[in-house]
């Protein structure tokens, strides 16, 4: 999708720029220090990305703590688990839900004023995972209107729709004028 704005995309560890810790208290602060780290050890723009998974019925849980829910970062199954048992006594019509998403883009390290872009997915959280498509909550991701999982939908549908695609797309209007 950045294809068309005639720069080059790089990971930040073909830099080995170390991961940020992610001490902030929301999405917006946490793709905020991540882009101001890549673009602090390389001395280029940064693109980083905040995003996670809120519930309804659990206060917005496990929100910014999404990847490290059960303790672990980044274990899947261990997060999902821990979900569903949080939920295990909440009715379906009551497990409302969305992925949000925050690209923060950063000219260079003491930009003032990064561009933010935000993204949410609306949904509800299954009783059991369904799909054997995309990472983390998907499998547990119900699509609002459809009875479908973001695990079950092809990875081409799931950009177009997904919260990440949304805020990216913002972006790419905001960096462009569009």
């Amino acid at each position: 999708m950045l294809a068309g704005l005639g720069v080059h995309v790089l990971p930040q560890s073909d830099f080995g720029v170390p991961e940020a810790e992610e001490t902030g208290l929301s999405f917006v602060e946490n793709a905020i220090l991540k882009a101001r780290n890549a673009a602090a050890h390389t001395g280029l723009p940064a693109i980083a990305d905040d995003s996670g998974i809120e519930v309804d019925a659990l206060n917005g849980a496990p929100g910014i703590y999404s990847a490290r829910y059960a303790g672990t970062q980044g274990d899947a199954a261990a997060n999902n688990a821990k979900l569903l048992a949080a939920l295990a006594e909440v009715p379906p019509a009551a497990r409302s839900a969305r992925f949000r998403s925050v690209l923060v883009f950063m000219r260079h390290a003491e930009d003032p004023s990064p561009l933010i872009a935000e993204g949410a997915w609306e949904g509800g959280i299954l009783e059991a995972a369904r799909g054997s498509g995309g990472f983390g909550y998907d499998p547990l991701f119900l699509i609002a209107g459809r009875d479908v999982s973001a695990a079950e939908l092809p990875a081409e549908e799931k950009n177009r729709l997904s919260h990440r695609g949304q805020a990216l797309r913002k972006l790419l209007a905001a960096l462009t004028g569009e």
